[in-house]
Protein backbone atom coordinates (compact mmCIF):
# COMPACT_ATOMS: atom_id res chain seq x y z
CA UNK A 1 0.00 0.00 0.00
CA UNK A 2 0.65 3.76 -0.49
CA UNK A 3 1.51 5.82 2.41
CA UNK A 4 0.12 9.31 1.87
CA UNK A 5 0.93 12.33 4.59
CA UNK A 6 0.58 11.62 8.01
CA UNK A 7 0.24 7.61 8.06
CA UNK A 8 -2.78 7.58 6.27
CA UNK A 9 -2.47 4.60 3.82
CA UNK A 10 -3.86 5.12 0.32
CA UNK A 11 -5.10 1.94 -1.24
CA UNK A 12 -7.58 1.50 -4.99
CA UNK A 13 -10.42 -0.24 -5.16
CA UNK A 14 -11.03 -2.24 -7.81
CA UNK A 15 -14.05 -3.65 -9.30
CA UNK A 16 -13.75 -6.93 -11.05
CA UNK A 17 -16.65 -8.80 -12.93
CA UNK A 18 -16.15 -12.30 -13.76
CA UNK A 19 -16.41 -13.48 -17.71
CA UNK A 20 -16.97 -17.50 -17.52
CA UNK A 21 -14.92 -18.71 -20.87
CA UNK A 22 -17.54 -19.58 -23.18
CA UNK A 23 -18.20 -23.25 -24.27
CA UNK A 24 -16.95 -24.58 -20.93
CA UNK A 25 -19.32 -26.67 -19.68
CA UNK A 26 -20.68 -26.33 -16.10
CA UNK A 27 -19.25 -29.89 -15.05
CA UNK A 28 -15.54 -28.65 -15.92
CA UNK A 29 -16.07 -26.16 -12.90
CA UNK A 30 -17.25 -28.44 -10.35
CA UNK A 31 -13.72 -29.93 -9.17
CA UNK A 32 -12.56 -26.40 -8.23
CA UNK A 33 -15.23 -24.60 -6.52
CA UNK A 34 -13.90 -25.40 -3.02
CA UNK A 35 -10.68 -24.24 -3.73
CA UNK A 36 -11.94 -21.07 -5.06
CA UNK A 37 -13.85 -20.64 -2.32
CA UNK A 38 -10.82 -21.11 -0.02
CA UNK A 39 -8.86 -18.63 -2.07
CA UNK A 40 -11.45 -16.06 -1.85
CA UNK A 41 -12.01 -16.50 1.66
CA UNK A 42 -7.69 -16.10 2.23
CA UNK A 43 -8.29 -12.90 0.42
CA UNK A 44 -10.92 -11.54 2.38
CA UNK A 45 -9.16 -12.32 5.69
CA UNK A 46 -6.06 -10.30 4.59
CA UNK A 47 -8.64 -7.64 3.47
CA UNK A 48 -7.91 -7.56 -0.07
CA UNK A 49 -11.18 -8.95 -1.19
CA UNK A 50 -13.23 -6.46 0.42
CA UNK A 51 -16.86 -7.23 -0.87
CA UNK A 52 -18.11 -10.31 -3.28
CA UNK A 53 -21.41 -10.93 -4.53
CA UNK A 54 -22.75 -12.53 -7.20
CA UNK A 55 -25.18 -11.05 -10.58
CA UNK A 56 -28.57 -12.69 -9.70
CA UNK A 57 -29.36 -12.31 -13.33
CA UNK A 58 -25.84 -13.43 -14.99
CA UNK A 59 -24.59 -15.78 -12.08
CA UNK A 60 -21.26 -14.16 -12.13
CA UNK A 61 -19.09 -12.82 -9.75
CA UNK A 62 -18.70 -9.29 -8.34
CA UNK A 63 -15.68 -8.59 -6.20
CA UNK A 64 -14.10 -5.18 -5.00
CA UNK A 65 -10.05 -5.53 -3.98
CA UNK A 66 -8.28 -2.93 -2.51
CA UNK A 67 -4.82 -3.30 -4.23
CA UNK A 68 -1.85 -0.73 -4.43
CA UNK A 69 -2.55 -0.53 -8.44
CA UNK A 70 -4.09 -2.53 -11.72
CA UNK A 71 -1.43 -4.17 -12.28
CA UNK A 72 -1.72 -5.99 -8.47
CA UNK A 73 -5.68 -6.62 -8.82
CA UNK A 74 -4.74 -8.50 -12.02
CA UNK A 75 -2.16 -10.47 -10.35
CA UNK A 76 -4.01 -11.64 -7.60
CA UNK A 77 -7.08 -12.44 -10.02
CA UNK A 78 -5.22 -14.64 -11.93
CA UNK A 79 -3.82 -16.53 -8.72
CA UNK A 80 -7.98 -17.78 -8.63
CA UNK A 81 -8.02 -21.51 -9.40
CA UNK A 82 -11.10 -21.01 -11.95
CA UNK A 83 -8.54 -18.74 -13.85
CA UNK A 84 -5.64 -21.09 -13.41
CA UNK A 85 -7.82 -23.71 -14.92
CA UNK A 86 -8.68 -21.64 -17.85
CA UNK A 87 -12.76 -21.21 -16.85
CA UNK A 88 -13.21 -17.77 -15.96
CA UNK A 89 -11.59 -14.28 -16.39
CA UNK A 90 -12.30 -10.85 -15.17
CA UNK A 91 -12.83 -7.29 -16.76
CA UNK A 92 -11.34 -4.83 -14.09
CA UNK A 93 -10.94 -1.24 -13.85
CA UNK A 94 -9.94 1.16 -11.12
CA UNK A 95 -12.83 3.05 -9.09
CA UNK A 96 -12.14 6.56 -7.98
CA UNK A 97 -14.91 8.63 -5.43
CA UNK A 98 -18.02 10.09 -6.41
CA UNK A 99 -16.46 13.53 -7.15
CA UNK A 100 -19.97 15.10 -7.86
CA UNK A 101 -20.40 15.95 -3.96
CA UNK A 102 -18.42 18.69 -4.48
CA UNK A 103 -21.28 20.38 -6.05
CA UNK A 104 -23.41 20.93 -3.65
CA UNK A 105 -21.03 23.60 -1.84
CA UNK A 106 -19.16 25.34 -4.35
CA UNK A 107 -20.68 29.04 -5.53
CA UNK A 108 -23.15 29.28 -8.16
CA UNK A 109 -21.15 30.03 -11.09
CA UNK A 110 -23.82 31.69 -13.07
CA UNK A 111 -23.91 34.51 -11.78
Amino acid sequence: MLKIGRGFEYSMKILAIEKEVPGVPPKDFLPHLKLEAMHVWELYQADIVREIYFDKNQHRAVIILECSDLAQAEELLNSFPLVKAGLINFDISSLIPYPGFRRLFEEDRDE
